[in-house]
């Protein structure tokens, strides 16, 4: 091992719930998970029965313009 070596950078993501994900774009936690499931938000991340979703992912997706995910949903949102 090189002494003088820069340590691996680790990457952290921050992870938030359908509340805090809600919260963040003006909408219910229960409407964040009918758009997640609809397609047309970031479907989030499963952790055993939780799913969070990536926070950085969400602003990348604001900054988009909020554009569905999936071009083609099963089902839709009302």
């Amino acid at each position: 091992m090189n002494p003088t070596a820069e340590p691996a950078l680790t990457q952290t993501r921050r992870l938030g719930d359908a509340k805090t994900v809600g919260a963040r774009v003006g909408m219910s936690w229960r409407t964040v998970y009918r758009y997640a499931d609809a397609g047309l938000m970031p479907w989030g991340l499963k952790i055993g029965t939780l799913r969070r979703w990536d926070l950085d992912e969400i602003e990348r997706w604001i900054n988009d313009g909020c554009r569905p995910v999936r071009r083609s949903g099963k089902g839709s949102v009302s």
